[in-house]
């Protein structure tokens, strides 16, 4: 009897706490971390922000051209178009492009044409892009926006959607929101430094790549492929020039082989998602800030509103978009540009 009377009041109780406590907001502890390498200095930290520019040179461009050169191709599987990874055919083109045709000093001079800067956080020198509105309406004050790439890309992939945002009325979407974008590269890809705290190189085929720019190519280029739209995988060149060009995807390419980071960007997936779904104390809690959700069609997983809200209880704009897939900014730039200018002016009506 007093066995059942104890399980019915742990019961009661713990459905008392979800029912009761599962929306409260909680804070995550994030004290004061050290990536970088060796012991934190006894001082403060040298928190100052350094211009930086992208640079390239002779013997780089040399060194790719080598590398390419010395391919060693694989014919591929009779009508397997992209079901097997990349299809080598296809690959021809490309490599002969990106030896040929692609001018990489071109699009470092592209890339430089918004303002780069390192910082120092935690031990690690972050690179990041801070690009500011040329005019804002008189009495105005520009929103600042934070964009944040994921693997397998870059700070590059905002290059497309950045002047929608500061420079909205002279393409055409007025100037109610004017922002001022922030776009780092995470620690450990392109130009920020990688944490030196844990495995120093990928288990499978980090080394590998870092080892062959056409390994490097075809396992990153794959993802821009059946990412962008899984029915891609049907199509003899994967579809990647119905969204990119090949400057574009190049370029994406060459921040990681020039900065030599394909090793330490995948420890993302090892470090983040090695120990289990729900691992982290931050998977579990709700997030209580205004949040808006783009939802692309395209995307690997579709998140119903009712999921999003679950995590999000202040979801203030679900939005079905029309096209679009894990990449975004770089596909579907103007899309993505009107849905953040619907959900901050949401926020400012609050």
């Amino acid at each position: 009897m007093w066995l059942g009377v104890l399980l019915a009041l742990v019961l009661g109780l713990a459905v008392y706490y979800w029912f009761t406590a599962r929306d409260k907001e909680e804070r995550l502890p994030l004290g004061d971390g050290w990536w970088g390498p060796g012991a934190p200095p006894s001082d403060t930290e040298d928190q100052s922000i350094r211009p930086f520019k992208v640079e390239t040179s002779d013997d780089e461009i040399n060194d790719l051209h080598q590398r390419i050169d010395r391919f060693r191709w694989t014919p591929p599987l009779e009508d397997s178009r992209f079901h097997y990874g990349f299809n080598s055919s296809y690959l021809k083109k490309v490599l002969s492009y990106w030896r040929n045709d692609f001018d990489w000093r071109k699009q470092v001079e592209l890339l430089n044409q918004y303002p780069h800067f390192k910082t120092t956080i935690e031990g690690l020198d972050i690179h990041f892009i801070h690009v500011k509105p040329t005019q804002v309406p008189s009495g105005r004050s520009p929103e600042p926006l934070m964009m944040v790439h994921g693997w397998p890309g870059s700070f590059y992939e905002f290059y497309k959607i950045i002047p929608l945002l500061t420079d909205p009325r002279s393409h055409g979407l007025g100037d109610q929101q004017v922002f001022e974008v922030i776009c780092p590269s995470i620690p450990g890809y392109g130009f920020s430094q990688a944490s030196s705290k844990k495995v120093p190189c990928a288990p499978f085929a980090g080394c590998a790549l870092n080892d062959s720019p056409v390994g490097l190519a075809a396992y990153i280029l794959e993802k821009f492929s059946t990412w962008t739209d899984s029915s891609f995988r049907g199509l003899e060149d994967g579809g990647l020039e119905r969204k990119f060009t090949l400057d574009e995807l190049l370029t994406n390419i060459m921040l990681y082989w020039t900065t030599g980071s394909i090793v330490s960007s995948q420890r993302f997936y090892k470090e983040n998602l090695g120990q289990g779904l729900m691992a982290h104390k931050h998977e579990r809690m709700k997030v209580f800030v205004p949040t808006g959700f783009a939802a692309f069609p395209s995307e690997l997983l579709h998140l119903p509103e009712k999921w999003v809200r679950a995590k999000y209880p202040r979801l203030l704009s679900y939005s079905y978009m029309a096209s679009g897939g894990h990449f975004a900014a770089f596909e579907e730039p103007r899309l993505l540009a009107q849905d953040i200018r619907k959900f901050v002016a949401m926020v400012g009506r609050q």
